[in-house]
């Protein structure tokens, strides 16, 4: 039986979610060369992976954190991720926006954040974690206590690993670059000589390609 790993890297294969283009590499926003280019709010408009990804979500919180009170949605790309999980498990949700709005109320938090309420965090995508754990600070500072976070996909980078180490924080995701690869090698995305450059990305992808 397929690991959920590898059901939603193919999915997300399949619907070009993620494409990997090893000979014509992506710039990212950050200015890194990427062989790799990860989409996952293309997922809301395939209904089948849409709800493969919310009811995995649900059976992860269910199993890691059944005490879980409140689902949080990182703004922007985990917002509609958190709204779905948070409607098939019944629960509450609230999402954390990168700074706090500098016009109306000044909300950083949308929706009601109670001191003390038992919190997962929902993501899209984790790259270095960087901007995933300033929402986990902001709900901190809001009072909630952060049970950890999950997460539809991560690159594996050990920058991330690190820095979730060090906020003290539960990370959990769906699937994963190794699994990612393994899948594309399975199904003929990508051949067994493309294997190199990727795991040459993976190893330093702020100096890759330059």
């Amino acid at each position: 039986m397929e690991k959920i790993e590898q059901i939603i890297a193919n999915q997300l294969l399949q619907i070009k979610a993620i494409k990997l283009q090893p000979a014509n590499p992506f710039t990212w926003a950050s200015g890194w060369k990427s062989p790799i280019y990860c989409d996952n709010r293309v997922t809301l408009s395939f209904p089948e992976v849409r709800n493969a990804i919310k009811n995995a979500f649900a059976d992860q919180i269910k199993a890691l954190y059944p005490n879980a009170e409140l689902i949080a949605g990182v703004a922007t790309g985990a917002i509609a991720q958190a709204a779905l999980v948070a409607d098939i498990m019944n629960l509450p949700m609230i999402y954390v926006r990168p700074t706090a709005k500098e016009h109306g109320m000044g909300n950083q938090i949308e929706g009601e954040l109670k001191p003390g309420q038992k919190v997962v965090v929902i993501e899209d995508l984790i790259s270095t974690g960087g901007s995933s754990l300033k929402a986990v600070e902001a709900l901190r500072a809001g009072g909630a206590e952060v049970l950890g976070m999950v997460a539809i996909f991560t690159y594996g980078f050990k920058t991330a690993e690190n820095n979730f180490v060090n906020a003290n924080v539960q990370l959990n995701t769906l699937s994963n670059y190794n699994a990612l690869v393994q899948e594309a090698l399975n199904t003929g995305y990508i051949t067994a000589e493309m294997l190199e450059t990727l795991a040459e990305w993976r190893v330093n992808p702020e100096t890759w390609n330059k």
